[in-house]
């Protein structure tokens, strides 16, 4: 069985889950002048990365092996040919959806939930891919029809499978592991309670170890007590612990390394787990830097391959759109001059990656345009707002121009939105960790827009709201969450009422 991870809690501190390979934790964001709490949140995660499992590895290649294989089935099963075209888009399949998702420990329901919207979100990417390129020519409809009907059924099938045998694996008495927590606290209290939410992946948490009195131990840890740091090693080696999770603060630095002497003799595994309460952990991970272990608290996302995935994905998705909507973009541009004199586009000052000041396109939508040191936010029944840029700012096709500034590497299809500069100076003193949204490029869309939050953001509470969905992203971006956001905005575009 692989080692847990630590993970966060919903009030910011850690806590540890084991057996799973995706975590939960939420954090709580405070404000700076303004004392605010976002609701808590489940995120995938965790504060340190967690070694591979057997199962891991299986699900990494499971769903782009059921995908490609019942592809090559229905086509066969069809008596069509496996061309080259098939082949490319087997690659294509495969690159996309590897490394699948561990689903085997989430609840059946949501994993089919989560298969499904996985998967139009894909089909709808490739159906678009195959309309810019004309290769839906290649491929009969009715195989591509059985494709699109079978894999997430297949898919399930799957996890169900998966499930039933992770769950009978856990149960044996040889895959049981029994674990301790290290101080009574309230961390610790949370840890054994992650520890007890996890019976049922193969451990059994046994009790808390502290020198304190009781009388001054949380009141669960006191119930539960088995002795003081002194007797952690012997009951260890007595009782065959097979986990031992120290909770206790860094200034216990002592006790703790006398404690690890101690247990060092036993065949005991040690995990520390950090006191990080109002911390909000991004892409938090352990690095080594020549030898020396650092803790990532606070990072972006786009490093390495991902950087090299996100801006290939930028590119490509950006062409491909701005020549299937030139005609659009023509047309809007006439609309705009028509409707009031001025420039069809506007140039506006934004904080773009880092915090620098970029320049963002739109079509005007507005007979005055702020974008000086005072920015007033559109509001309804602006009077600045012409008929024409109503229609045009409710449907999101004022943003179209901005494809271009993804071309010019100023922004991304998927992130935060950029906000005026002259806002961003106002709420970085509002709301904590506001910047942090700015550690990626700003996006055309974003998940915050996708879960309701377009539009006036008149209160320090609906900012707020907006920035820990921007900071969601920042914790679970994968290419599959963009495509699923650039799926639930183009449903947006003609149903949501909220910009304006």
């Amino acid at each position: 069985m692989e080692n847990p991870p630590v993970t966060l809690l919903p009030d910011g501190s850690a806590s540890v889950v084991t057996a799973r390979d995706d975590l939960s934790s939420s954090s709580g964001l405070g404000a700076g002048h303004h004392e605010f709490m976002f609701e808590d949140r489940t995120y995938k995660r965790t504060f340190f990365s967690a070694p591979q499992s057997v199962t891991s590895l299986v699900a990494a290649f499971l769903e782009p092996s059921i995908t490609v294989l019942t592809f090559l089935f229905v086509t066969l099963y069809a008596g069509e040919l496996v061309d080259r075209p098939a082949l490319t888009l087997c690659l294509l399949v495969f690159a996309l959806t590897f490394p699948g998702r561990n689903r085997f420990r989430e609840n059946l329901i949501g994993a089919g939930v989560d298969i499904v919207s996985s998967w139009v979100s894909l089909a709808a990417i490739l159906a678009l891919c195959g309309y810019a390129t004309r290769s839906l020519r290649y491929f009969e409809d009715d195989v591509l029809l059985a494709w699109l009907l079978v894999t997430p059924v297949l898919q399930w099938l799957a996890v169900w499978i998966g499930s039933v045998a992770v769950k009978h694996l856990s149960a044996r008495p040889e895959a049981r592991r029994t674990a301790v927590v290290v101080g009574g606290g309230g961390l610790g209290v949370k840890v054994a309670k992650a520890l007890t939410q996890s019976a049922d992946h193969g451990v059994d948490f046994v009790g808390y170890f502290d020198d304190r009195t009781d009388d001054r131990l949380h009141r669960e840890a006191s119930a539960e007590r088995l002795g003081g740091l002194k007797d952690v090693a012997a009951y260890c080696t007595e009782h065959g612990v097979r986990e031992v999770y120290i909770t206790l603060p860094l200034g216990s630095q002592p006790r703790i390394v006398e404690l690890l002497e101690d247990i060092q003799g036993t065949t005991a595994s040690l995990f520390f787990v950090p006191d990080v309460f109002g911390i909000s952990i991004i892409q938090g991970r352990l690095q080594d830097m020549n030898g020396v272990p650092v803790v990532g608290i606070c990072e972006t996302p786009f490093t390495g391959t991902n950087e090299l995935v996100k801006r290939i994905s930028d590119i490509v998705l950006a062409t491909m759109i701005l020549i299937l909507i030139s005609p659009v973009l023509l047309a809007i541009a006439i609309g705009v001059k028509l409707s009031s004199p001025g420039p069809a586009i506007f140039r506006q000052r934004r904080n773009g990656l880092d915090g620098g000041e970029i320049i963002v396109y739109k079509f005007r939508s507005m007979i005055a345009q702020d974008n000086g040191p005072v920015v007033r936010q559109a509001t309804k029944q602006d009077p600045r707002i012409t008929r024409f840029g109503a229609f045009i700012r409710r449907t999101s096709l004022d943003e179209l121009p901005q494809f271009l500034n993804v071309l010019q590497g100023r922004m991304s299809i998927v992130g935060p939105r950029p906000h005026a500069v002259a806002h961003n100076e106002q709420y970085r003193q509002l709301i904590k960790a506001y910047m942090v949204r700015h550690k990626v490029k700003p996006g055309i869309t974003g998940w915050a827009q996708v879960n309701g939050h377009r539009g006036e953001t008149d209160t320090i509470e609906k900012m707020q709201a907006r920035v820990e969905y921007d900071l969601e992203y920042l914790r679970n971006w994968s290419l599959g969450l963009d495509l699923q956001i650039i799926a639930r905005t183009v449903r947006l575009v003609f149903f949501d009422r909220h910009a304006y």
